[in-house]
C-alpha cells in the first residue's frame, strides 16, 4: 500500500517524519500543504487529523498523526533500518534523550523561533533571554553526548536525532536574522560554541535524500 505523507514546509515536527521516512526507505507521496492558505484545516485534512495539525501520515486505511508516534508506527512497521535501537536498553536510552529535550528546551525554542519570525514578537527581552539560557544548556547536554559518540545515541542515526535535528537547524535560521544578534551570541557560531554539534549537522546532511526534506520554501527566501 502507497504511504501518504501530509507536511508543511518549515514544520519541525513534519520533518522529523521526513527524515525518517527517507532514512528507512521507505517509498512515500509526498502532499507539501501551504499553511498561508490554512489547507492543513481543510476539510480533506480535518477528516484525517481533527485537531488540523501535520504531519499527517496514511499507510492504506491507516492514519497516523503527531510526529513521535508516527516515528514510533514507522519503525514497528518498516523495522529496518531501525531508528528506535537495536535493544530495549538502547530504545530506553532513545526515548529518554528525546523526552529530556522536550522538557527542557523544545519549548523554549519554539518561543524563540515564534519570537523571531512574528512580526510582532510577544515575549518579553527577560523571557527570551532565559528561553535562550535553557537552550544553550541542553545544547551543551547535546554537545556532550556528540563529543563521544557520531550521533545522539551511539553510533547509529536514531529518532532521538531525528527529534532534534530540525527544532536546531529552525533555531540557527532564526538566530541568524538580523534582529536576534543580542541573542544568538550565546549559541552562535556553532563551530566555535558547539563543534561537535556542528559537525553533526554536517552528517545529518550528507545522509542520502537529505535534500528531499528540507524545506522547499528555505529555497526560495531568505525569511
Amino acid at each position: 500500500m502507497a504511504i501518504d505523507l501530509y507536511w508543511g514546509s518549515g514544520s519541525p515536527y513534519a520533518w522529523r517524519v521526513l527524515l525518517a521516512l527517507e532514512f528507512k526507505g521507505v517509498p512515500y507521496t509526498s502532499h507539501v500543504l501551504q499553511f498561508s492558505k490554512q489547507e492543513h484545516k481543510s476539510p480533506q485534512m480535518l477528516a484525517l487529523n481533527p485537531r488540523g495539525r501535520v504531519p499527517v501520515l496514511k499507510d492504506g486505511d491507516y492514519v497516523v498523526f503527531e510526529s513521535l508516534a508516527v516515528l514510533y508506527y514507522l519503525d514497528l512497521k518498516y523495522p529496518s533500518p531501525p531508528i528506535f535501537g537495536h535493544t530495549p536498553e538502547e530504545a530506553g536510552v532513545i526515548m529518554r534523550v528525546i523526552c529530556e529535550f522536550q522538557a527542557y528546551a523544545e519549548r523554549e525554542a519554539t518561543s524563540i523561533m515564534a519570537a523571531v519570525f512574528a512580526k510582532t514578537p510577544n515575549l518579553p527581552a527577560a523571557d527570551l533571554t532565559a528561553a535562550m539560557h535553557a537552550v544553550a544548556s541542553e545544547a551543551r547536554t547535546i554537545e556532550g553526548r556528540l563529543s563521544k559518540s557520531n550521533w545522539i545515541v551511539g553510533e547509529s542515526f536514531s529518532a532521538a536525532d531525528m527529534v532534534i535535528f530540525p527544532s536546531i537547524q529552525l533555531l540557527v535560521r532564526a538566530l541568524n536574522r538580523p534582529e536576534s544578534r543580542d541573542l544568538s551570541s550565546r549559541f552562535l557560531p556553532l563551530a566555535t560554541n558547539y563543534p561537535a554539534l556542528d559537525r553533526w549537522i554536517a552528517r545529518v546532511e550528507a545522509l542520502p535524500g537529505y535534500e528531499r526534506t528540507y524545506p522547499p520554501h528555505w529555497r526560495d527566501t531568505h525569511g
